[in-house]
Formats: structure tokens, sequence, C-alpha cells
């Protein structure tokens, strides 16, 4: 069975065009833990620790509750098709954060108002990609 992936290499994922926020915003606590809240808790705690599958596959497996002894084919099923990449992320849709994978495919954020964000942005080793947009024009 093909594996799909939605892993970046030396890859910036500037913030959308349209991201209503000139200064990244912490997802809100809600009753229940929304995806923007599951990726920002395990991509801020730990840094260049996960690659984007890893985060994509376990907010999926947190939210559909699937046992840890089932997560592997559980994984395999989940990326025989194509999934949904960071790109389409509320943290750089909405919230104001960037994603930079690095050269091994692990992922942190960076608040697009800091310096380590234009940093990025301005490295011309860096290959820049934008988030998608909210809104179609």
């Amino acid at each position: 069975m093909k594996q799909h992936t939605t892993n970046y290499l030396n890859t910036f994922i500037e913030v959308a065009e349209d991201c209503p926020v000139s200064r990244a915003q912490i997802p809100p606590e809600k009753k229940e833990k929304t995806l923007a809240n599951l990726q920002y808790e395990k991509i801020s705690k730990n840094p260049y620790q996960y690659s984007s599958d890893d985060i994509i596959f376990e907010c999926y497996a947190f939210k559909n509750d699937i046992p840890d002894n089932e997560k592997q084919a559980e994984r395999d099923k989940f990326f025989s098709k194509g999934q949904a990449c960071l790109r389409s992320s509320p943290l750089a849709k909405r919230y104001g954060f960037g994603f930079h994978h690095n050269k091994k495919g692990k992922v942190a954020l960076y608040p697009i108002e800091s310096e380590e964000y234009h940093n990025l942005l301005n490295d011309p080793d860096i290959v820049k990609t934008k988030a998608m947009r909210s809104k179609r024009k």
C-alpha cells in the first residue's frame, strides 16, 4: 500500500496572506481541545522533535480515541490516502505562526512578529511556501 506524506524538508511555511493577526496568538482553550490547541501544544512544547506526519497523525489519533496498540496500523491506513499538510493548519491561517521544517523534517513554530520568523523568511537556503488562504480570492 503506497504511503503518502505531509513532511517537508528545509522548508518554512509562512503565515497565510489573509491571516487576520499581525502578532501570533495562542489558540484559546475550549471545553474540547481543538486542532489548533493540539498542534500548538505538541509543537511548542517539543520544537524539532516531531515531523509533520507525526503531528497530524497524533492529533487525528487523539480526536478519534485510537488506543496505543492500534496506532501503527491506523497510521498506515491514515497515510494510505493523501492528507492535508500543515499549510492548512489554523496556526498558520488564523493564529499567526509559521512552521519551520528542518533538514531532518522536524517542525518548530515561530510567531510572525519574532526575529526568528523574519530570519527564516530571509534565509536564501530555506524553501518558502505560504499557508493556505482561508478565503478564495
